[in-house]
């Protein structure tokens, strides 16, 4: 139920009056929000003689509830629908093994890990159905909440709406004393949209019209209209927009204000306080709530004005137990990564946003080489929106945003970053710094994250050399997928 349709049923019993002249909108009805938030359990690893951690993750088909009572096919990892969530820290040396149970042709990107190209799983690393991949690497990365998703071109959007998607958790021995019991104070909330059809099966066509599906039906972690019990003082939510193309713009019912804590990338240097937090597809924020004994709320989104926000919905109860667990109070510093400086004589790098299929005036082409950069370098790429909504999203890196149309981020939004916003008719520009992992041969991809722009052809591809090998690098490269 969204806000618009319970007003509507509100109005009709004389309850909608107090709404009308300048109130806070009323909530749904709690009694509606009456299935228990399913949390994401962790993916236990198998643990090598050198210590390295193996983990397994199958694509599959199954049979969900998506709507209580009505159980329809839908595809997850390692289960019916979305996947569970892999834990791991700085310095482990992690294996996975992916195999693809789909009677089609898929990857698994690992989204936002600093990796080499050819574990990136991108739609060069392509599954085939009863293959198996297994790519390998050494976390070297900042704490921060990532995701794992197909990367299939021209079929992201349908695979991730499907129900392909999980989150990704790096632990850092620097991080502050922040809540982190997983599932207890430490919860994932993965956010997507669903048109779904009178069975409760997921509907619509992902790539029609300018930005694909924008569904009327809100799942949290997979479940419609939930409640979570919460029994801690303070809860740590890592939010992932893990919608095709749906911005959110959260707050909390009751108007309470909270702490952002991290970005994409990393931590920020201090907790800052905010009553709203935006984010667009692929995007992902932590934040710290404090909840006082007996009582709830609603964690919504309300709407914007840029074609991708539009709608008032609830998307989870939140309810406080009578006696909560202590929780310490909320650091004043963090163990933030130090800022990214672009140097004086930076290479500036300019994106031009063409409709929904192109960037520069080009569509996506597997075998063409868009960029090349030289390993370690930090650069100033500027993004310009030339039409509607659009974000932008890049592999490998951590930026900082240096400004949106020539001002500063939000605060909560500053720290280390690899999704951007960028608004209609606007240009962001950023200050994104690149890894050490040489391959002239394989691409990593930067693409608005949009779904249906990106499986239209917004989409680029950029190796990574050696320094000073830039101008004898290859600007084509194999590839059985030859074009958009």
């Amino acid at each position: 139920m969204n806000r618009r349709q319970f007003l509507a049923i509100a109005a009709l019993s004389g309850l909608a009056s107090a709404c009308g002249s300048g109130e806070r909108p009323a909530t749904a009805d709690p009694a509606a929000f009456r299935t228990e938030l399913r949390v994401p359990p962790l993916l236990e690893p198998a643990v090598d003689r050198d210590g390295t951690r193996h983990f397994a993750l199958t694509m599959q088909r199954g049979r969900s509830e998506l709507l209580p009572g009505k159980p329809v096919e839908t595809w997850g990892f390692n289960g019916p629908h979305l996947g569970p969530t892999i834990r791991a820290a700085r310095g482990d040396q992690v294996r996975m093994t992916v195999t693809n149970r789909l009677a089609e042709a898929s990857t698994v990107h690992w989204h936002g890990m600093r990796l080499p190209a050819k574990m990136d799983g991108g739609p060069h690393q392509m599954i085939e159905p009863g293959g198996t991949w297994s790519p390998h690497w050494t976390i070297d990365q900042p704490a921060a909440t990532s995701w794992y998703h197909p990367h299939p071109h021209g079929g992201t959007a349908r695979h991730v709406y499907r129900g392909l998607a999980g989150m990704f958790i790096v632990d850092d021995g620097d991080t502050p004393e922040l809540p982190s019991k997983y599932g207890v104070d430490d919860v994932p909330l993965i956010l997507q949209d669903k048109e779904l059809a009178e069975d409760g099966s997921p509907a619509g066509d992902v790539l029609s019209g300018t930005f694909g599906l924008l569904g009327d039906h809100m799942l949290v972690n997979g479940v419609h209209a939930p409640f979570m019990n919460v029994r801690a003082e303070r809860v740590r939510f890592r939010i992932l927009n893990g919608s095709n193309a749906r911005r959110y713009h959260l707050v909390f019912g009751d108007g309470r204000k909270f702490h952002v804590v991290g970005n994409d990338a990393g931590l920020l240097p201090a907790p800052v306080e905010v009553e709203q937090v935006s984010l667009s597809p692929g995007e992902r924020a932590e934040v710290v709530v404090a909840f006082a004994p007996g009582e709830q709320v609603f964690l919504r989104t309300v709407p914007g004005g840029d074609d991708i926000d539009e709608g008032d919905f609830d998307l989870l109860r939140l309810v406080a137990a009578r006696q909560l667990a202590p929780s310490p109070r909320l650091p004043a510093r963090l163990a933030a990564p130090g800022p990214i400086v672009a140097p004086a004589n930076a290479r500036v790098r300019r994106f031009r946003l063409n409709g929904h299929d192109a960037i520069n005036g080009k569509e996506m082409d597997m075998s063409r080489i868009d960029e090349v950069v030289p390993a370690g370098a930090t650069e100033i790429w500027e993004i310009e929106n030339t039409v509607y909504a659009h974000n932008f999203h890049i592999h490998e890196v951590a930026f900082q945003v240096l400004d949106v149309d020539g001002d500063k981020p939000a605060a909560y939004a500053s720290g280390h970053k690899d999704t951007v916003y960028v608004p209609p008719k606007s240009t962001v520009r950023l200050a994104v710094r690149f890894g050490g992992f040489t391959d002239p041969a394989t691409p990593y991809m930067y693409h608005c994250h949009i779904l249906r722009h990106e499986d239209s052809g917004m989409m680029g591809q950029f190796v990574i050399v050696e320094p000073g090998t830039e101008s004898r690098v290859s600007r084509t490269i194999a590839t059985p997928h030859l074009s958009h």
